[in-house]
C-alpha cells in the first residue's frame, strides 16, 4: 500500500509546467568510469575535488538508476556526498541514507509580529534553551547527559513515544537487541549538537516565524551504522568490488533488505515527531516570555525530511530515492532552505523539476570544515557576523559561524529551475546544539 500511494503521488508530481521550470541549471560531472551521469547544479558555488570523487565513485554502482542528482550546497560526506539525491533499483544504499535518519525542519508562522517582541530577546532564548534539551555532557550517558531528558522525560513525550513509537521500536529490538540501549525516548523532543538548531524569524512582512532543525538523535544513529555494517556483511565477496566499501547496498529480498526498511520508515516516522515536540515546546517558551502576547499558529507547519529514502516513480520506473541532504520538492510541494546561523533562511516550493528528481538543496552547505573554521575564523569575526541576532558568540560556536558555510544567495540562484521563494526569513534568536 505504500508503495502505491508513493508512486501515485509522484506521477502526478511529474505532470510539470516546463516554462515554469525555465532554463535547465545542471552541468555533467560523469567521468568515462561513470556508468550513470552525474548532473549538478552548482554554477557559482564551491564543489572540492574530494566530493567530486565521492559522486564519481558512486555513479559507478550497478544499482544506480538514470542519474545522480546534485543539490548546490554538495559537500564532503560519509560515503557518499552530502546534498545528493541517489535513486536505485532493487536496493538501497544505508550510508547514502546515513546516520541521523530522517534529519529535517520544521517551520511555522505565527500571529505575531515584529513589534510584538520585547526589546531584548535575551529571556526568550533562556526560555527555548530551558524547555529543549540541546547539546551534549558527561559522554552521552542517559541519566546525565543535559542534552536529554536525563531518563525523565516530560508527559507528553512520554505519551508520544507510547502512543506512535513504542510499539514499532518494540519489534526493532526483539531483533536486535542492541537497539534497546539507546537514548531512544530520552531524546524525543530534544535537539542534538552540531548544525542542529532552534531559531525565531522575522519574514520580510515581519511576521513572526518558529524554525528547527533536527533528526532521529541517538536512536537513529544507531539505526543507520548498525545497517551499514550489515550491508557490507550481506555483500560479502562482491564488497571488494566497490569503489568504497560503505557504498555498500541492501537488495530487495536479501536478508536484511525488510528489516532496514522498517527500521529506517520507523527513525524517519521518530525524526518527523522529534520536530513537533520541540516546536511545540518553542511556541510555549515563547508564551513564558513577558510581554509577548496571546498568539496561535498559522495553517500547518511544514516539516520536511532531508536525510530519507522512499520509493518513488520517476522516468517511467519506481525507484529507490535517497536525499541525503536533499528536500523532495513535487510540484508545489512547500520546503525550507536555511542558511547559516546568521544568514537568509526561505520557505520554497517545488517545481516539480523531474532532471532533479523533483528535489532542491537542503540549505547552503558547508564550504569548509569544523576544524579549518574554528582555526580561520575568531570570536570577534563571528560576533560581527551575528550582530543583532540573539545567539551565542563564544568559541564552542566557531565551527557553526556564517562565513563557514557557502553564501545562501549563490545556493539558491543555482538552482532557479528547481524552487521557487515564497517567504524569505531572516533569524533573531538562535539557539545551536
Amino acid at each position: 500500500m505504500l508503495r502505491r500511494t508513493l508512486a501515485a503521488r509522484a506521477d502526478v508530481a511529474m505532470k510539470v509546467d516546463v516554462t515554469r521550470i525555465g532554463q535547465p541549471r545542471w552541468r555533467s560531472l560523469r567521468d568515462e568510469h561513470s556508468k550513470v551521469d552525474i548532473k549538478a547544479w552548482v554554477d557559482g558555488v564551491t564543489m572540492d575535488s574530494e566530493c567530486l570523487e565521492q559522486l564519481r565513485a558512486c555513479a559507478q554502482l550497478p544499482v544506480v538508476f538514470k542519474h545522480i542528482a546534485v543539490m548546490p550546497d554538495v559537500h564532503y560526506g560519509k560515503a557518499a556526498t552530502v546534498g545528493t539525491v541517489i535513486p536505485t533499483i532493487g536496493a538501497i544504499i544505508p550510508a547514502a541514507v546515513g546516520v541521523d535518519i530522517g534529519c529535517g525542519m520544521i517551520a511555522a508562522e505565527t500571529t505575531l509580529r515584529a513589534d510584538d517582541l520585547p526589546d531584548s530577546l535575551r529571556e526568550m532564548r533562556t526560555h527555548i534553551e530551558m524547555l529543549v534539551p540541546h547539546g551534549r555532557t558527561h559522554n552521552g550517558q542517559k541519566g546525565l547527559d543535559a542534552g536529554g531528558w536525563r531518563g525523565n522525560p516530560p508527559e507528553r513525550v512520554k505519551q508520544v513515544w507510547k502512543n506512535e513509537l513504542k510499539p514499532g521500536f518494540d519489534k526493532l529490538v526483539a531483533r536486535y537487541p542492541r537497539l534497546a540501549f539507546t537514548n531512544n525516548d530520552n531524546h524525543l523532543g530534544t535537539l542534538g549538537t552540531g548544525n542542529h538548531f532552534l531559531e525565531v524569524h522575522l519574514d520580510e512582512k515581519d511576521a513572526v516565524w518558529l524554525m528547527l532543525h533536527s533528526g532521529s538523535r541517538g536512536v537513529g544513529n544507531a539505526i543507520g551504522f548498525s545497517f551499514i555494517e550489515l550491508a557490507k556483511q550481506d555483500m560479502g565477496r562482491h564488497l571488494a568490488n566497490l569503489p568504497d566499501q560503505d557504498l555498500a547496498y541492501i537488495k530487495e529480498g536479501s536478508n536484511y533488505f525488510n528489516d532496514y526498511m522498517e527500521a529506517v520508515l520507523w527513525a524517519q516516522n521518530y525524526a518527523r515527531l522529534n520536530r513537533m515536540l520541540m516546536m511545540e515546546s518553542m511556541i510555549n517558551a515563547l508564551r513564558k516570555t513577558k510581554g509577548i502576547p496571546p498568539f496561535k499558529a498559522v495553517g500547518k507547519a511544514v516539516n520536511c525530511h532531508h536525510n530519507y529514502v522512499q520509493n518513488e516513480h520517476h522516468f517511467g520506473q519506481d525507484v529507490w530515492v535517497t536525499r541525503k541532504g536533499a528536500v523532495r520538492a513535487f510540484a508545489d510541494e512547500l520546503g525550507i532552505i536555511p542558511g547559516s546561523m546568521g544568514t537568509d533562511c526561505y520557505i520554497v516550493r517545488g517545481k516539480g523539476n523531474p532532471e532533479s528528481f523533483c528535489s532542491c538543496s537542503h540549505g547552503a552547505g558547508r564550504e569548509m570544515s569544523r576544524v579549518q573554521a574554528r582555526r580561520t575564523f575568531s570570536i570577534q569575526e563571528h560576533t560581527a557576523a551575528t550582530e543583532g541576532i540573539e545567539c551565542r558568540k563564544d568559541k564552542d560556536v566557531l565551527d557553526e559561524t556564517p562565513m563557514a558555510y557557502k553564501p545562501i544567495a549563490a545556493v539558491m540562484d543555482a538552482q532557479s529551475d528547481l524552487i521557487e521563494i515564497v517567504a524569505r526569513l531572516k533569524q533573531i534568536v538562535c539557539v545551536k546544539g
